[in-house]
């Protein structure tokens, strides 16, 4: 299969200063609705004494403040809305992870410009309408599931909505009997896959599977050949906060040269997360993103967190827009595992409810053979009677297991360790990350 051609080429290709005058644009038609409309963002701008008769280029968006995640969460539920609640078609929400969700919500243009992105991905990977696109990943108040379910229609793919909540040897029989060309899902899911071929008897040979789109979790260059060679397949890397849009923000094209931000719907900057200040190409920095043709849930230099490096020069693929590297961390402790995200806090949280165990905890991020796993070292508290009988043991072990799987969605592998085995860790000592990449 040749170079795939850009979903639109019109938009993808824009000379620079063509895209340049229509960012400041739809930037100040953003600005001027969400000063309308949008309590926050009217006090914000006040507060900073913006005039927004100034915003005439986009050196002037230093001119305005940020907007961060603990502004999103103290929005809850719809206090960040640009419309009514009518013109509300769609609701996603975030995970939750530092304790409100954060609520997104979707008009009918929001909708169809979150299409074309996530059709222009999909097609910059090599996705046609020839494929049959399988789709891993959560179908709940998630967007990722439903953004790339989307876009693979838009292209014109038949697509199976197999979700996560579909257990890995019958994705494998899906796989085998609908001839699935391409899998969407997270990396170590696609492992996950790998692993169990030979449980569910089905040779790789069985498979028609060509393509795989990932993201959702911190993934090297060793693992992304792994999951290659052992699905013979093309992978593509994605990347879309929910907050932002989904999935449809950015991904690789065919060349895997950085993925492109779809610069006619963002506006980006990269600062350095301690002063704030600009950081020159090639440098990381903290990725800020602000929407300029979002009407539901506009966001104004958005802090995503993510540390990444952007490249302004040109693809050999032909698009024009600017490429972000891979994201190689976050500027707060946010832990990214098998898709999901949380904090070490959520732990405390969930161990400060279980008798029997102390507040001290250790969390071991790794892999084997290519697949993510968790450890979670609980210390027990030295007032537990009967310490050493087996089964009170195993059943505290068994009820901390299910209380985090209840509140995080991650499934952990618990160890119980004696009393005051891990009270004298510092913070840096509490998470061990082993995962290259």
């Amino acid at each position: 299969m040749g170079q795939p051609i850009p979903y639109n080429p019109k938009c993808e290709m824009i000379a620079r200063d063509e895209l340049e005058q229509l960012q400041i644009e739809r930037l100040q038609s953003t600005l001027n609705r969400v000063y309308r409309s949008v309590a926050f963002y009217r006090t914000a701008f006040d507060a900073h004494k913006v005039n927004l008769e100034r915003i005439k280029d986009l050196r002037a968006l230093r001119e305005l403040p940020f907007t961060t995640k603990q502004d999103l969460q103290k929005s809850y539920p719809y206090d960040m809305f640009a419309v009514p609640l009518r013109d509300i078609v769609r609701i996603h929400t975030t995970s939750g992870t530092t304790g409100q969700p954060i609520v997104v919500g979707y008009t009918h243009n929001d909708l169809r410009s979150w299409r074309e992105c996530a059709a222009r991905l999909l097609t910059a990977a090599g996705v046609t309408e020839h494929d049959v696109v399988q789709i891993a990943l959560h179908y709940s108040l998630f967007a990722d599931g439903f953004g790339f379910h989307q876009g693979a229609e838009r292209v014109g793919a038949s697509v199976i909505p197999a979700s996560l909540a579909t257990s890995v040897a019958k994705q494998i029989i899906i796989m085998r009997d609908f001839k699935t060309t391409v899998l969407i899902s997270t990396p170590s899911h696609a492992l996950n896959i790998v692993a169990s071929l030979d449980e569910v008897q089905v040779h790789r040979e069985r498979l028609h599977l060509r393509l795989g789109l990932f993201g959702g979790e911190r993934w090297s260059d060793p693992l992304r050949r792994q999951v290659e060679e052992q699905l013979r397949i093309i992978s593509t890397d994605t990347y879309g906060p929910t907050e932002v849009m989904g999935p449809g923000v950015a991904g690789e094209c065919h060349l895997h040269q950085g993925l492109h931000l779809n610069e006619d719907h963002f506006i980006v900057e990269l600062i350095d997360p301690k002063t704030a200040e600009p950081v020159g190409a090639g440098e990381e920095g903290e990725l800020v993103l602000t929407t300029i043709t979002k009407e539901g849930f506009p966001l104004v230099r958005y802090q995503t967190g993510d540390i990444t490096r952007i490249s302004p020069d040109p693809c050999p693929c032909g698009r024009t827009f600017v490429r972000m590297a891979r994201v190689m961390g976050r500027t707060d402790d946010l832990i990214l595992f098998q898709g999901v995200g949380f904090f070490p806090s959520q732990i405390e949280e969930v161990l400060a409810g279980i008798d029997s165990i102390s507040p001290f905890f250790q969390i071991v991020l790794d892999q084997d053979r290519g697949v993510e796993t968790i450890e979670i070292r609980v210390e027990i508290s030295d007032k537990i009677p009967f310490l050493d009988e087996v089964k009170t043991i195993e059943t505290l072990r068994l009820q901390v297991a299910k209380r985090i799987k209840t509140v995080l969605d991650v499934e952990p592998k618990v160890t119980l360790v004696e009393p005051k085995s891990l009270r004298a860790l510092d913070p840096p000592g509490r998470v061990i990350d082993r995962r290259p990449g």
